[in-house]
């Protein structure tokens, strides 16, 4: 054996090793990239469930409006008056449980037999992002107070 075939094959011995390093390596970028994106879509599943549950409160609230029409004799309510009957305090009191934090302060705003619900929340993990709050719009059909 020569001197320089020694010299090259004891410079190649430690190329594998490198290389199996940077596979490693590149495979474990990889595993975090997946990693995250499975954060990402538990965090997107959440606000999904989330908003399904504010969308249901919602409805809640409108049907709650509808018992209110119902027991003026076919006059929209008005909503400051809807604010305040014990019905809509017990909506903030059931949907409560399932959105943390939610705001039942005045959920309802209305314009003539029109009336926006609006339902939010606080949730903190979503920092920077406007995840935590629904506005539902319906339309009774009553004749708005003079």
């Amino acid at each position: 054996m020569t001197k320089g075939a020694s010299i090259s094959r004891l410079s190649s011995q430690g190329f594998t090793l490198l290389e199996a390093l940077i596979a490693v390596l590149v495979l474990s970028l990889g595993l975090l990239g997946v990693a995250a994106m499975q954060l990402k879509a538990m965090q997107s599943a959440h606000v999904a469930y989330q908003r399904s549950v504010a969308t249901l409160a919602a409805q809640d609230a409108v049907e709650r409006l509808w018992v209110a029409l119902g027991k003026s004799g076919g006059e929209c309510p008005p909503a400051s008056g809807i604010n305040g009957i014990d019905d809509m305090d017990d909506w903030g009191t059931a949907w409560g449980v399932y959105l943390g934090g939610l705001d039942a302060a005045s959920p309802v705003a209305a314009t003539g037999c029109e009336y926006t619900v609006t339902v939010a929340w606080d949730d903190a993990r979503f920092d920077g992002e406007d995840v935590s709050s629904l506005v539902y719009v319906a339309r009774l059909p009553g004749e708005a107070a003079p």
